[in-house]
């Protein structure tokens, strides 16, 4: 029986743009780079508050990265929407979708990473 997730990979077309737009626009950390046996390089990234990290990999020898749409997203939890929406437009990274109130009165939004991985911001519901 496993214990834990440790990491979710997302295989990218440029390693650096990459870890960019996740330091850079969703504020997560780079904890570190290594190289795989097969030759991949890879970026791991930490988000505030989670044990989790994100994968980047680069390995061209698989060919272009295609992501088909609807096919996986990652979901970030935000304080404030609006001012996330802000600071991800400033950076080339518009919202995709949303803001949508939800039943449960969470706003949620989208933007697209590099390569098109969607992303889902959740701003919990107040009060």
């Amino acid at each position: 029986m496993v214990k834990k997730l440790l990491h979710t990979r997302y295989r990218v077309s440029e390693l650096d743009e990459a870890v960019a737009f996740y330091r850079d626009v969703l504020g997560c950390r780079e904890v570190r780079r290594s190289e795989s046996p097969r030759g991949s390089k890879l970026a791991f990234m930490a988000a505030p508050g989670s044990d989790e990290q994100i994968e980047l990999t680069y390995f061209p020898a698989s060919g272009p990265v295609r992501v088909q749409p609807d096919l996986t997203h990652l979901a970030f939890e935000v304080d404030d929407l609006e001012a996330f929406a802000r600071h991800s437009a400033a950076h080339g990274h518009p919202l995709t979708d949303g803001p949508t109130r939800t039943s449960s009165g969470q706003i949620i939004a989208f933007i697209d990473a590099p390569d098109g991985y969607e992303i889902e911001l959740i701003q919990p519901a107040r009060g």
